[in-house]
């Protein structure tokens, strides 16, 4: 079995593979596994620079115990207090806590009492939904349309499917839990954990609350340690990795891949294949034309979110940073047109900051690891992004920061940037898209790809593919993957066709 790309769903695939006994060799173009889940490296100090808030932690936790190991031998979890400081100006600032009561009294003296009690319906609703979709969606091969998601869910969850109210966007939705803007603002903005806008995204994303509602955890040593673990689990499963190993073209014979060319011309011969590629460079024909026409083909219009990120060492005043700050722009409508319609950067843009060196006290030095993310289009294979516009951007978020009360204190060397084409070097074939294919409207649910593709022995996994973006998703597509190969592979032999009981019958 060839695994192609070292991130967290080619990890999780190779780590299960071979811990079934199947002989596994990932293959991975950069020098270090991770994928998106990266660190850079800002004058001898390691930042995350691509995910950075870990929830649902029940899904590595299952993986390592499905593989008769431990996640306290490899990672070090701290659950975080806050789940993250949001900021709106100076004098306008709301924490959400993992305490859902004490979030609803930070709610009552931010914005009334009566917004306080929609919170807390709002937080009802979302739970429902998250526990409508857990099983027949987010733990279950994508669904082919509604009606297959109806018939799973079964009868008695059908009226809590359509109170999903999948035909209303969220940002509509949102207006009828919520009186106050701001409260909008806040929780549409999880619709950017999709790489979506809010004004276009499905009201399903509710359930994206919830999800951070039941824990937001800090990881000793970064988020990188996660993409360490799961390579450790993978190696000692018994999987084998070649880093600096790009792969150039898969080989197709009757109709099922038989074999991997890497770039020097090397061929590796494949019972199967588990892409973990961006879905996005698999349909664009990064591995040639047999592996495209296997995956739908995405327009660039459709694609999610980029991002410009800049990863800093620097000094904060005038705010109290928590680990994870959202400063929200004036004008959230403007800022998704000029992006989504207009594929440019906004003039005022939202930042999230991530103070790495904080958890529930503050940094333990006077410089403090920073990372800085604005959403960007995903425009990174058309549009340069040259240093005087990246750091136009830069000066731009800062004065965003300031407005909101803080003030960064930059360390030299100048901070490491990371533009929408970037990215596209980074993840070739996907204009620097973070997350995949965009959810927006009600079809997106169905449109993503699952882990099977129209070439046999090809399977999908990774942020792009179904269950969706993030790194518990991410490892769940890898999951996936792994059962729909394994249920292949044990029923490609033909046998005699018997009756059994019941009137069904076998190949």
């Amino acid at each position: 079995m060839v695994v192609i790309g070292a991130g967290v769903g080619g990890l999780t695939a190779a780590a299960e593979l071979a811990a079934k006994g199947l002989h596994v060799t990932v293959l991975e173009r950069a020098r270090a596994p991770g994928g998106k889940l990266r660190k850079v490296i800002v004058d001898g100090h390691g930042i995350d620079a691509g995910p950075t808030v870990f929830t649902m932690r029940w899904v590595i936790e299952s993986l390592f115990s499905d593989l008769g190991e431990n996640l306290a031998n490899y990672v070090t979890l701290r659950p975080l207090e806050v789940l993250a400081r949001h900021a709106w100006s100076a004098n306008e600032t709301l924490d959400l806590y993992a305490d859902l009561e004490r979030s609803a009294d930070a709610i009552a003296e931010f914005a009334g009492s009566a917004e306080a009690a929609r919170f807390l319906t709002f937080s009802q609703q979302a739970r429902a939904v998250f526990e409508t979709l857990d099983g027949p969606f987010i733990r279950s091969a994508r669904p082919a349309n509604p009606l297959s998601l109806a018939r799973r869910a079964g009868a008695g969850n059908l009226g809590q499917l359509w109170r999903i109210q999948p035909f209303v966007t969220l940002w509509k939705a949102l207006g009828s839990h919520f009186h106050d803007p701001r409260l909008r603002q806040l929780f549409g903005r999880y619709a950017t954990y999709c790489g979506s806008s809010p004004f276009q995204a499905p009201a399903t994303l509710i359930l994206v609350p919830h999800v951070e509602q039941e824990g937001v955890w800090s990881v000793v040593g970064g988020m990188y340690q996660i993409a360490v673990a799961l390579e450790q689990l993978a190696r000692r499963s018994g999987a084998d990795f070649r880093y600096g190993s790009e792969v150039a073209q898969l080989g197709v014979a009757g109709g099922r891949v038989e074999s991997v060319t890497l770039s020097d011309g090397e061929r590796i011969r494949a019972d199967a294949v588990v892409m973990n590629a961006d879905a996005l460079a698999v349909a664009n024909g990064r591995f040639g034309r047999a592996a495209g026409t296997a995956v739908p083909r995405i327009e660039p219009n459709a694609r999610s979110l980029s991002a410009i990120t800049w990863a800093v060492l620097a000094e904060a005043r005038g705010f109290s940073l928590a680990r994870h700050n959202v400063f929200f722009s004036r004008d959230y409508a403007a800022e998704f047109e000029k992006i989504f319609h207009r594929g440019r950067v906004p003039d005022e843009p939202t930042v999230y900051v991530c103070a790495q060196d904080r958890d529930t006290s503050g940094p333990s030095r006077d410089l403090e690891r920073v990372l800085m993310l604005i959403n960007a289009p995903a425009n990174g294979d058309r549009h340069a992004y040259d240093k005087e516009e990246v750091d136009q951007c830069f000066e731009k978020t800062l004065a965003q920061l300031a407005r909101c009360g803080l003030v960064l204190k930059i360390a030299p060397p100048t901070a490491v940037a990371t533009s929408p084409a970037d990215f596209e070097g980074l993840f070739p074939g996907t204009g620097g898209a973070l997350y995949g294919r965009a959810s927006h409207g009600w079809r997106a649910t169905f449109q993503r790809p699952g882990s099977r593709t129209r070439l046999g022995g090809l399977y999908l996994a990774g942020g792009s593919t179904h269950p969706g973006p993030g790194v518990p998703m991410a490892m769940l597509s890898g999951r996936l993957a792994v059962s729909a190969l394994l249920r292949d592979l044990t029923s490609r032999s033909p046998s005699i066709r018997v009756a059994t009981f019941g009137g069904m019958s076998t190949r």
